[in-house]
């Protein structure tokens, strides 16, 4: 499952990032920073080669030792990125996908909030766990 989620902004600065374990939450920190060069890069990609333009998930943005990174872009050009432990080797490219569209659905209610004024950090501790991310599972009683 995924141990880091991150929201970054259209300028690049982090909405939101969970990550799991806390100890490593330097680590994972960086390894989203890192990517942000790839998903630019992926990007600028697809806007010259004219692919669909509905088609928001990146794919693996670039493989470690211990992690693989996974990256989405929404039309507005937010961007999410997903760390996941490599050790999962059961994890399949459909179901990433699937992550990604629920935590695009979690950022979007986020976003319909009349109290949340965009471009602030997300502070929801259940935006991530109310959709399975690694903040928890279960039911969210804490509004968004």
């Amino acid at each position: 499952m995924a141990v880091c989620v991150a929201v970054i902004a259209k300028e690049n600065y982090p909405l939101y990032i969970r990550s799991v374990p806390t100890e490593s939450e330097l680590q994972f920190h960086y390894m989203v920073h890192t990517s942000l060069d790839v998903v630019d890069e992926k990007v600028s990609a697809m806007g010259k080669a004219l692919v669909d333009q509905r088609e928001l998930y990146l794919g693996l943005l670039y493989p470690t030792e211990d992690y693989k990174v996974y990256g989405y872009v929404t039309n507005s050009k937010v961007k999410f990125v997903m760390v996941v432990d490599s050790s999962n080797a059961a994890l399949r490219d459909n179901e990433i996908r699937s992550m990604f569209r629920k935590l695009h659905n979690s950022y979007t209610d986020v976003m319909c909030n009349p109290f949340y004024t965009p471009g602030d950090r997300i502070q929801s501790r259940c935006a991530c766990a109310c959709r399975g991310g690694p903040a928890g599972r279960g039911s969210c009683s804490e509004s968004k």
